[in-house]
């Protein structure tokens, strides 16, 4: 999950997904309540932690903590010389929830065949979108907190992207380097927000409605391939206050021409796929 978080436009859910872990992810999450909270300013510390998955959350935090200090520069140096490998291989695995979920799925029927068909195409679109341009309110901000972590967490699109749909990617980077303690506070009180609202919704649907949901995010994650596509080219790019330059609007395209490279990157694609169905065996081996 760390791994996909680094990549822009993979969502650590969409791994989490693959793995057979998401349920139980969002479960974990909405273990931390408010009665968790009121055993805390109790002291009662140890009753407290006994009634929250903090064993599986904590596993899967310092797994992501782990990724990103050993594989950010490595995976930071391949976006910028190679990316259209390193794109391959996830566009591959991310394509390999479509039969992963034909196994997940309890019963089909043309109702949530539509569904998937419908989440497939909206999300298509969604994260084909140029950026707009949008206030520096506070209250954008914390909104802008909350989608982009209620994206992180569902399966599909990542957070980093709706960031910059948002035209906030910029912004939040500068508030980072200058430090500006207001505009961080109010972006990570819309994180906080946003996580314990969205995982109680995701929750309750699975609960209510389990098939449609995983429908419902199985064409989530289809759509998504347009973002991991490994041809692009840039229309539009911003340069941060450290001269790194971020594409912010591509278009698909097809190779050039067919040469080695092409063949690696289909290669690539291969082995994403296998791994992701021989991951998603283990992960509901381990389940």
């Amino acid at each position: 999950m760390g791994t996909a978080d680094i990549i822009p436009g993979i969502s650590g859910g969409t791994i989490a997904f693959i793995l057979g872990i998401y349920e139980e992810f969002i479960q974990s999450i909405k273990s931390f309540d408010l009665p968790f909270l009121q055993l805390l300013f109790r002291f009662r510390i140890r009753e407290a932690f006994q009634k929250v998955s903090w064993k599986f959350l904590g596993s899967i935090l310092l797994g992501i903590i782990c990724a990103i200090l050993t594989l950010s520069k490595s995976l930071s140096w391949l976006l910028h010389n190679k990316p259209i490998l390193i794109n391959s291989f996830f566009f591959g695995l991310i394509l390999a929830t479509i039969p992963i979920v034909m196994r997940v799925m309890k019963q089909w029927t043309v109702a949530k065949g539509i569904s998937v068909v419908v989440a497939a195409m909206g999300t298509y679109f969604f994260v084909g979108m140029a950026p707009v341009s949008t206030p520096e309110a506070l209250w954008f901000v914390f909104l802008s907190g909350a989608v982009a972590i209620s994206a992180m967490i569902m399966p599909g699109v990542s957070g980093a992207f709706i960031l910059v749909l948002f035209g906030k990617y910029s912004f939040i980077l500068d508030a980072v380097n200058h430090r500006d303690f207001v505009v961080l506070g109010v972006f990570i009180l819309g994180i906080g927000v946003g996580v314990i609202t969205f995982v109680r919704v995701l929750s309750w649907l699975f609960k209510n409605y389990h098939d449609a949901t995983i429908a419902v995010i199985t064409g989530v994650v289809i759509g998504s391939l347009n973002k991991i596509w490994p041809w692009k080219e840039t229309i539009r790019e911003i340069t941060t206050s450290h001269g790194k330059i971020i594409p912010i609007e591509q278009i698909n395209i097809w190779p050039a021409s067919i040469n080695n490279e092409v063949g690696f990157a289909v290669g690539l694609m291969v082995i994403g796929f296998v791994m992701a169905l021989n991951l998603n065996v283990f992960g509901n081996k381990k389940s």
